[in-house]
């Protein structure tokens, strides 16, 4: 009995088919094995190779090898079209800043100390290419160690510029050989960072600078902060104190600040707003930071104002000017000084003096502008801070009428929201305390990632126990998309000694003062524009939901990617979760920058993805 098949061809070629057909089959038969097996060998060649990394799905054996197989052929289908990776910069560009370039400012007409400021609008094209370290970088020492000591060659500063510099820089630190060391016990002032912190303490109150939690100081803005030691001390007594400083081309405040793994960035007073909201931190301090409050009929001073919480101290230390002579001699005649006189007009009230260092407290009670003098500064309007990104200095006094103004005093000592706390944000505890618990669960998988050994052929698996320094050396994290700061909580809960930098995109929902207000580090950002900050900064970036989020805006994904790597210390870390799409477009990015990557699916019922990345050591 014929078979269907022998049928069809019975029908189509008669009950005895011409041997010229039968033979041109077989050879056509031959021809196809032999084609298929030679493409098929040539692929599985190319397979085993390529540096494309595997999707491991729930951790489950039995599942990964059909992931990894899918896409790795997908990418095989690409390989042609695959762009090339992007090459180093020049050696010129080591401690590349955007947004600075000063000789770009002066020729766009900005002058009078304009030009040190940020200004991308002008900034050209810039060539994509990946920021290489100098020649002599090492990776930062871990802490407590690293806070310091910093090696010579991880920032730009020559021992030429060193020894020509002036007696406090001096006193901060000590050259031998390619170390700086920093003296904890001999800077800011004669008698040492300590003696200092616990001079301002007494001067507000207190009995010492251990107090300052308990009397509601959590975030300090340190103005100019020299090289970080009064930030240091303040942040071993768990007070987050963020240095902000102008960007400088050699010697940078900020960049060494960062390189001992303190909280910096650039950031000054001169044309606009910094990028944090009205009401965002408890103290600001000025010592010798070189900034004139009462200039520009005193714009300065309102935005210090801006961003000081009610009933906040102003401290400022300065015995290179003459505030404290001109004070004396102005109280002897029953005369103010400008600066005295432009504090009374914003409501602030002196509450101490001592030797160089004077300590204004901001009024916590509103009724006091209506309570002022004829000529005092005025109070904005509604809605005139609602965005405060790098927006115009103002000149009036902001947050008034804000449902934040609560005085720094009234705040419980609890380091935790309270349900009252959270509505003024408008945030539901339930939503706020589900967030938190999501990401204690999520960071114990990350922590366990950073390794070497996830991208090897073994990796390893979430929940394992944890790898052993330095594969997980990170000092700080970056949270570019933080929402409620719940990374951030989760890591204090397990006890890392670990500060994250918040991130809010500035075209999401503002939870910056929700963050700021749990005692966090935290800033507003445009992510279509570099983040002011200098190379090689940070030991870890995440992000969660970034990639999508920016997917329908105006900006590109490779200049992201490129300005990861830039602020990314080598041998750094990036952990990005997004939705399937994004992650597999972020990990063709991360091959063309050179990073090692994988992409795991942790199959929570939704398409989410993990990218674990690793920056490599470029040594070129």
């Amino acid at each position: 009995m014929r078979s269907s098949w022998f049928s069809k061809l019975s029908v189509i070629f008669g009950s005895r088919p011409p041997l010229s057909w039968l033979l041109l089959c077989l050879i056509s038969l031959v021809a196809l094995i032999t084609v298929l097996g030679s493409s098929s060998s040539n692929a599985f060649d190319s397979v085993t190779p390529t540096p494309v990394p595997n999707i491991y799905l729930n951790y489950r054996r039995l599942k990964e090898q059909a992931a990894v197989d899918y896409l790795e052929l997908k990418s095989l289908s690409l390989g042609a079209s695959r762009q090339r990776e992007l090459g180093l910069c020049g050696k010129e560009r080591e401690n590349y800043v955007p947004c600075f370039n000063i000789s770009e400012n002066l020729l766009a007409g900005f002058k009078d100390g304009e030009e040190i400021d940020r200004h991308c609008e002008v900034s050209r094209d810039r060539e994509r290419c990946l920021v290489r370290p100098p020649k002599d970088y090492k990776i930062p020492l871990r802490w407590p160690t690293g806070r310091d000591v910093i090696w010579s060659g991880n920032v730009k500063i020559t021992k030429d510029q060193f020894l020509s510099s002036g007696s406090m820089t001096k006193r901060l630190m000590l050259l031998e050989e390619n170390q700086i060391t920093f003296h904890s016990e001999d800077g800011l002032t004669f008698d040492g960072v300590n003696d200092y912190s616990r001079q301002i303490a007494e001067m507000i109150g207190l009995g010492s600078d251990s107090e300052f939690l308990q009397a509601g100081v959590r975030t300090v803005l340190d103005i100019g902060c020299g090289f970080g030691g009064f930030g240091a001390r303040l942040l071993s007594l768990k007070v987050m104190a963020v240095c902000i400083a102008a960007y400088e081309a050699t010697g940078s405040q900020v960049q060494f600040a960062l390189e001992r793994g303190l909280p910096a960035m650039i950031g000054n007073f001169i044309l606009r707003q910094l990028p944090y909201p009205s009401l965002s931190f408890d103290m600001v301090h000025c010592a010798q930071c070189g900034i004139v409050w009462d200039e520009k009929d005193g714009m300065f001073l309102i935005e210090a104002d801006r961003v000081l919480k009610p009933g906040g101290y102003f401290v400022l230390t300065s015995p290179t000017d003459k505030l404290h002579e001109s004070s004396v001699s102005m109280k002897n005649r029953n005369m103010l000084t400008p600066l005295e006189e432009l504090t009374q007009k914003i409501c602030w009230s002196l509450l101490a003096q001592q030797d160089e260092t004077f300590i204004w407290q901001k009024t916590g009670d509103t009724d006091c502008y209506a309570s002022r003098k004829q000529g005092a500064v005025p109070l904005c309007q509604e809605g005139h801070d609602d965005q405060s990104y790098y927006q115009p200095l103002l000149s009036c006094i902001s947050g008034t009428n804000s449902k934040r103004w609560i005085p720094i005093q009234n705040r419980s000592s609890n380091s935790h929201m309270s349900s009252t706390e959270l509505e003024v944000h408008g945030v539901l505890p339930e939503d706020f305390f589900e967030d938190l618990q999501v990401w204690k669960s999520a960071l114990k998988n990350y922590w366990s990632l950073l390794t070497p050994l996830i991208f090897s052929d073994h990796p390893k698996r979430p929940g394992d126990e944890d790898p052993l320094p330095p594969f997980n050396m990170v000092r700080n994290v970056m949270d570019m998309n933080a929402h409620y700061g719940g990374l951030n909580a989760a890591f204090l809960e397990e006890k890392k000694s670990v500060w994250v930098m918040n991130v809010v995109p500035i075209r999401g929902p503002n939870t910056l003062p929700l963050i700021l207000n749990q005692g966090f580090a935290g800033v507003l950002h445009d992510w279509c524009e570099p983040f002011p900050t200098y190379p090689r900064t940070y030991d870890m970036l995440h992000a969660n939901g970034l990639l999508s989020h920016l997917t329908s805006e105006r900006c590109s994904l490779m200049d992201l990617f490129l300005e990861m790597d830039r602020i990314l210390r080598p041998e750094g870390w990036v952990v990005l979760s997004d939705k399937v799409g994004a992650i597999e477009m972020g990990r063709t990015l991360a091959a063309q920058i050179r990073w090692e990557a994988r992409v795991i699916d942790l199959e929570n019922g939704s398409d989410q993805r993990l990218l674990v990345c690793q920056k490599p050591f470029v040594k070129k």
